[in-house]
C-alpha cells in the first residue's frame, strides 16, 4: 500500500464509523452493564458490583473539546486571503512538482482511489461550465489540509469572497480525540466563487463543534440530491475529503509528504507566507498540491487562462492520466 492508500485508511478509519453508531453502541453496552446487575437486590451485592463496574469499566472518555478560535479577523484577515489568493505564477512555477511523492498520481481504479485518479462518467458541470465538488468537514484534518492548496489553485481561475479561517476539530461529542487537533485551515461554509472559465461547489457537512446528543459534531451544510449522488458513486464508502474535478478525476487523499501533520502548529499567516516562498518545505508541499491540481482543471478549459495553465502546469498533465 503506497502512502497515499495508508493515509486514507487511516482518514476512512475514522470517518466510515459515523459518530451517531458510536454513540448507540455507547449505549447499549451501558444498558446491557444496568440489565446484568439490576437483578441483584441485597445491598452487599450491589455496593460489590458497583465497585466492580468501576474497577473493570475503561476510563470515561474526556469531555469533548471545542478548537480554540484563534481566528482571522478584520485586516489580519484580509491580508492573508488577499496573499493567499494571490500567489505569483513565478513562485508556483518554480515550485512544480515539487516534493510529493508521484506513485499514486492518476491511479484509477473502480471508485477513484489515490490521488486525482481519473473516472469516467457524464461531465459534471454547471452553467455550461466545468464544476469542481468539494464534500469535507470542518473537524476533519485531512480537509484541513485539502483546503489550502485547493484555495491556491481555484484562485487561478476565479475570486472568493467570504473565506472564514477556522480550525479542525479537537474531539467529537463522546469525547473521542481527533488526529492533528485545531489544525489552522479555512471553511468554504458562507463563502461564495466565481469564474469565467469554471464553477465551485463546496459543502460543508460538520462543523467542528462536538455534539454530545450525536456523539459526533453539529451539522453544518446538506449535500443536494445530485452532491449525494456524485459521492456515493466515486467516493470510497462516503469518505471525506472528497474532490471531484469535473467528474475527469477525483481525489480522496493528499500527497505524501502534505498532509495535516505538516501543518500542526503553524499559524494561518505563517503557512501563507510559506506557501509565496518557494524555498520552504511547508509551502513546496503545498504549491505542488496545487500545481497538481491546476493541471487537471486546466485540462477541463482547454488550458485556459494562460496565466494558470502555464507550461510548468501542463508538463504535469502527463503524470495524471486520462
Amino acid at each position: 500500500m503506497g502512502e497515499t492508500g495508508r493515509t486514507r485508511h487511516d482518514l476512512d478509519h475514522r470517518q466510515k464509523i459515523a459518530a451517531q453508531r458510536q454513540a448507540a453502541m455507547r449505549v447499549q453496552r451501558r444498558n446491557r452493564l444496568l440489565l446484568a446487575f439490576g437483578a441483584i437486590t441485597t445491598v452487599i451485592v450491589v455496593t460489590v458490583a458497583i465497585v466492580l463496574v468501576k474497577t473493570l469499566s475503561p476510563a470515561a472518555p474526556a469531555a469533548p473539546a471545542v478548537p480554540a478560535s484563534g481566528g482571522l479577523t478584520g485586516t489580519a484577515l484580509d491580508t492573508t486571503v488577499r496573499n493567499l489568493t494571490t500567489v505569483p505564477a513565478s513562485v508556483l512555477d518554480a515550485v512544480a512538482g515539487g516534493p510529493l511523492a508521484t506513485a499514486d498520481i492518476g491511479s484509477a481504479t473502480a471508485v477513484g482511489e489515490g490521488y486525482l485518479a481519473p473516472v469516467s462518467g457524464a461531465p459534471l458541470t454547471t452553467g455550461g461550465k466545468p464544476e469542481v465538488l468539494y464534500v469535507g468537514a470542518e473537524f476533519c484534518p485531512y480537509c484541513a489540509a485539502v483546503r489550502w492548496p485547493l484555495i491556491v489553485a481555484l484562485s487561478r481561475f476565479g475570486a472568493f469572497a467570504g473565506l472564514s479561517a477556522t480550525r479542525s476539530g479537537v474531539s467529537d461529542g463522546a469525547g473521542g480525540q481527533e488526529p492533528y487537533p485545531a489544525t489552522a485551515t479555512w471553511t468554504f461554509h458562507g463563502s461564495s466563487y466565481t469564474s469565467r472559465y469554471l464553477s465551485f461547489s463546496a459543502v460543508e457537512m460538520y462543523t467542528s463543534i462536538p455534539d454530545p446528543a450525536t456523539g459526533g459534531y453539529t451539522v453544518l451544510d446538506t449535500p443536494t440530491a445530485a452532491e449525494l449522488a456524485t459521492l456515493e458513486k466515486y467516493g470510497s464508502g462516503n469518505g471525506i475529503p472528497f474532490l471531484d474535478i469535473g467528474n475527469a478525476y477525483v481525489q480522496l487523499s493528499t500527497l505524501s509528504p502534505y498532509g495535516p501533520q505538516a501543518l500542526q502548529g503553524a499559524t494561518w499567516s505563517q503557512v501563507t507566507a510559506a506557501i509565496r516562498d518557494p524555498a520552504s518545505p511547508l509551502g513546496g508541499q503545498i504549491d505542488a498540491s496545487a500545481n497538481y491540481l491546476t493541471a487537471a482543471i486546466c485540462k477541463l478549459t482547454a488550458n485556459q487562462p494562460a496565466s494558470a495553465c502555464t507550461p510548468a502546469v501542463r508538463a504535469l498533465q502527463a503524470r495524471l492520466g486520462s
